[in-house]
């Protein structure tokens, strides 16, 4: 029997109960360039200043940021050629990670995992997950998301207001997840919970949170290892747990190892998958013309995905450290330098996506997109995550549900997950 765990306080309600109670404390002077500060994202008013950098030095420095000084890398093509060093630009623990905000001093909860790994170590780990992305197994998952994407949607009150974060996409995401993991299906909103509190990067920062979010993540991986005990005495099953358990590269991995890409896992996942099911339907209400093309025109759903996916970019940015001393875009990068490779940014590059703040769900080039990376470490559930969305359209379409966000409108208050918490929103028939 399993111990109890907690499930409150959701890692956005302490924060923003931190922020409440510190409001004045937080009143420090802007500095100019400085893109981590989580009210550009919470506010949805990132792009002027993303706009004016790609413009005038796509690759600029900024010093002395809650952050610490970091390089911001703004386009499209400097973003692609970071990713395509891994060699020259790290994204290992041992060079700071792969998130803007440096580990704490004395920080030991570093879990290992693949995408925080440079070569050879992160090819070796990733062959563990890889079989469960498959296209023949994610065809086989297909059944089961399809038929629980329907199950949801056929629950909801058509005519009244509710939150489709809440109702859908955090559902549809928790359930995907448990579903290719083998996880609990009883314990599958625990993924939830620790997704949210290992990416809000807003919590890392927080002393008064640091300690909770530690507590949180420790217990975490009490769980998985408690899981990977049992699964390793019954490795049978055709799930994501079976598959690691059983592949070959797992003499390469050990228990930490294990509960690290179960938490990469976890994370991307969940992030990805369900603020683009949110995306979605925001990006759809605000450009009505590209809504009523896809439902004239069904065989624009498979670009739709990529374009939704390009406009709204779920993860805000990955970070890279620079390994030796090089040249970038004409500037000095020195061993040590901190790089936020702005993904939202890059999405947004007129030079790659002309009229690139518009949702175009015919434009040719969306899947030139860099929401899931670029190089080796391309995120390994991209086909997954574009599954989901576009069975959720698909079913939408199906029974000729059209959704319109009609109130409140809220986004998480941080730097890395550029997600959603609560979208009002009400159905109508068509």
């Amino acid at each position: 029997m399993r111990p109890t765990y907690r499930t409150e306080p959701s890692a956005d309600h302490a924060v923003d109960e931190w922020l409440a109670s510190h409001g004045e404390d937080q009143a420090a002077p802007v500095i100019a360039g400085d893109t981590s500060r989580p009210e550009l994202y919470s506010r949805a008013s990132w792009e002027p200043l993303f706009r004016q950098m790609r413009e005038s030095a796509p690759l600029n420095r900024v010093e002395g940021t809650a952050y610490g000084d970091y390089w911001n890398v703004c386009s499209h093509a400097l973003v692609s050629e970071v990713e395509g060093k891994p060699d020259l630009f790290s994204s290992s623990w041992k060079y700071g990670g792969i998130t803007i905000a440096d580990p704490a001093p004395g920080e030991e909860f570093q879990l290992p995992m693949f995408i925080a790994m440079d070569e050879p170590e992160h090819s070796a780990q990733r062959k563990t997950v890889a079989p469960a992305f498959t296209p023949a197994h994610i065809a086989e998952l297909a059944v089961k998301l399809r038929a629980h994407t329907g199950a949801v949607l056929d629950s909801l009150p058509v005519g009244s207001r509710f939150d489709w974060v809440e109702k859908v996409s955090i559902e549809l995401a928790t359930s995907m997840l448990a579903t290719i993991l083998g996880f609990p299906w009883e314990d599958r909103h625990l993924l939830t919970f620790w997704s949210d509190w290992a990416g809000h990067m807003e919590a890392a920062r927080i002393p008064e949170l640091f300690q909770v979010r530690r507590e949180v993540l420790t217990e975490m991986a009490t769980y998985f290892h408690l899981l990977w005990e049992e699964r390793r005495a019954s490795p049978e099953g055709v799930d994501l747990l079976g598959m690691m358990i059983r592949s070959d590269s797992m003499s390469e991995m050990g228990p930490m190892e294990f509960i690290g890409n179960l938490a990469l896992l976890i994370v991307g996942g969940n992030d990805t998958t369900r603020t683009s099911m949110s995306a979605a339907i925001l990006g759809l209400d605000r450009f009505p013309d590209e809504r009523a093309k896809l439902i004239a025109d069904e065989s624009l759903l498979p670009n739709a995905v990529q374009e939704i996916i390009r406009w709204h970019t779920p993860i805000a940015h990955m970070r890279r450290t620079a390994t030796a001393d090089c040249e970038l875009a004409g500037h000095r990068i020195a061993a040590g330098d901190k790089l936020a490779l702005w993904y939202i940014s890059a999405n947004r590059d007129e030079a790659v996506f002309p009229d690139a703040d518009r949702l175009d769900l015919s434009r040719a080039n969306a899947r030139r997109h860099l929401s899931f990376g670029h190089g080796i470490h391309r995120c390994v559930g991209a086909r997954l995550a574009e599954l989901q969305l576009r069975i959720l359209l698909e079913e939408l379409m199906k029974r000729r549900l059209q959704v319109n966000v009609v109130g409140d409108v809220r986004r998480v208050h941080a730097n890395f997950v550029n997600g959603f918490r609560h979208i009002e929103v009400e159905l109508t028939p068509y």
